[in-house]
């Protein structure tokens, strides 16, 4: 089993190489995919240094800003582990908490797992209220059109089977992904679970990012991919072809090993 991180990188020098070392420190065989989205904070060369320390490390560069859903994208693309989650450069998000949220994958109950800032016990820092209140409106929103019932739909943690993110045509730029994935994977019947997480939430003074102009945008896209048919390929083909395909794969390796270690 591997898991590939996708981590989009923009003006984050501060806390890149102790999100990175963070990520590492997983005891999980790991593929960091950093895609560097434009920056000019120095956080390329960062990142050309921290390459040579870590062989699981790729390193991909966007020609100019582009977005974190761009970012995203280029990475999920670039993707070739078993399972690919999220992962923020800033240090809100804990990649201790990756085994927790591998749990119903691993164990066959679902193709999606989103980490939950709103469920669970674990410690949160208290920040900004309409932050919060923005968050739980958007959640309810998005499960008015959906019909599941996440607690969290804007949480950056979010790991998927690599065949199922692979196979959704991604299209937002910017901080629209997370409605525009939510959508398209209801739409797909996919199995979804939630998983309580902790969450460090930073200020803007701290480099936080996302503003109430991406609130209006994250409304625009619940209507308008909700508006989109669904996939004319239901997903079970999507796992049944990737499960065929990793079967094939294992035989082909089985074949390849007796042929190796038989008499000569």
């Amino acid at each position: 089993m591997k898991l590939s991180v996708v981590m989009p990188v923009y003006n984050e020098s501060a806390t890149l190489r102790t999100i990175v070392a963070r990520v590492f420190d997983v005891p999980l065989p790991i593929e960091l995919l950093c895609v560097d989205d434009g920056s000019k904070d120095g956080s390329r060369e960062i990142l050309a240094d921290l390459a040579s320390q870590y062989p699981a490390l790729r390193v991909v560069l966007q020609p100019h800003n582009m977005g974190k859903g761009a970012a995203l994208r280029r990475g999920i693309q670039e993707a070739t582990g078993d399972y690919v989650i999220i992962q923020d450069a800033d240090l809100e998000y804990d990649p201790q908490e990756y085994s927790l949220l591998l749990e119903p994958l691993l164990q066959e109950k679902a193709d999606v797992v989103y980490g939950s800032r709103f469920m669970g016990g674990a410690p949160h820092r208290v920040l900004y209220f309409w932050h919060s209140v923005g968050n739980r409106l958007l959640t309810l929103m998005s499960n008015c059109i959906t019909n599941l019932n996440l607690t969290d739909m804007e949480t950056c943690y979010k790991i998927f089977r690599r065949e199922v993110i692979q196979s959704i045509p991604l299209e937002e730029n910017r901080f629209g992904f997370e409605p525009e994935v939510t959508v398209k994977i209801a739409k797909l019947h996919l199995r979804v679970y939630e998983v309580g997480i902790s969450y460090s939430g930073r200020t803007y003074e701290e480099g936080k990012k996302i503003g109430w102009k991406d609130g209006f945008r994250a409304i625009w896209c619940l209507a308008k991919y909700s508006l989109r048919k669904a996939p004319a390929r239901p997903v079970t083909e999507v796992l049944a072809s990737a499960g065929e395909k990793l079967r094939c794969e294992d035989a082909h390796q089985e074949a390849v090993s007796a042929s190796s270690s038989g008499p000569r």
